[in-house]
């Protein structure tokens, strides 16, 4: 006995289940024909985390500066306007006011006190300028910092003497002197035994590994230069 079965039921695929389906075959089976295909977007934990900006020195207040550009502008104000008050009360013109207009009109533009004024007024100018468009605190190198809250300096003196303390640890060194430089780092060494070469590979080595103790934001070049002292 023959059981009768449809053909077409034994060709038939089973159905695909949405376990299997990527995203990707998901997008594009669901977008309508003529529309441009997207491709999904991968997230980057990198791009995604707030990265911290480079450390730079902190700006100096200028305090000094400050406080005697104020002083003088204030007194030179309030001169000026206590004098032009006297003057519209009814009072006579003071007599430093009325000699310095006098030697305003009367002298010409090439007099040497007026060269000699002018000079001075633009080296205060530049000064200000200067003072202004600068962080100043030269004596301090920025550390690296996790955060943009965060910020850590390191005196250049401190850090002279972490090195020196690093090259004195060097076998045959008996006396160091570095300096410490936005750029560079000068290191000095006296070396009482041992070969000149070795000493050198040494003492660069150890104050590669200090400086980078020290997680300096810009980390300055070495430069060793030895010399042998017997006695």
């Amino acid at each position: 006995m023959t059981r009768d079965q449809d053909p077409s039921a034994e060709r038939e695929p089973p159905p695909a289940t949405d376990a299997g389906r990527s995203p990707t075959v998901d997008l594009l089976v669901e977008q309508p024909r003529g529309t441009p295909r997207r491709t999904p977007r991968r997230e980057d934990g990198n791009d995604a985390a707030a990265r911290p900006r480079p450390s730079r020195r902190p700006w100096s207040p200028r305090r000094i500066p400050a406080a005697l550009t104020a002083l003088v502008t204030g007194a030179a104000a309030g001169t000026l306007l206590f004098d032009v008050v006297r003057v519209r009360a009814g009072r006579s013109a003071a007599a430093w006011r009325t000699r310095l207009a006098d030697e305003l009109a009367t002298r010409p533009l090439d007099d040497v006190w007026i060269r000699t004024t002018a000079a001075v007024l633009t080296v205060v100018g530049l000064w200000l300028i200067v003072l202004a468009l600068t962080p100043g605190l030269r004596r301090q190198l920025p550390l690296k910092k996790p955060d943009d809250q965060v910020q850590a300096v390191l005196d250049r003196p401190a850090a002279a003497l972490m090195l020196r303390d690093a090259a004195m640890r060097v076998p045959g060194v008996s006396a160091a002197r570095i300096q410490v430089g936005r750029h560079r780092i000068t290191t000095r060494a006296d070396v009482r035994f041992r070969n000149e070469a070795d000493v050198r590979a040494d003492l660069l080595e150890t104050l590669r590994e200090q400086r980078d103790r020290l997680a300096l934001a810009r980390p300055p070049r070495l430069t060793v230069r030895v010399r042998t002292r017997r006695k």
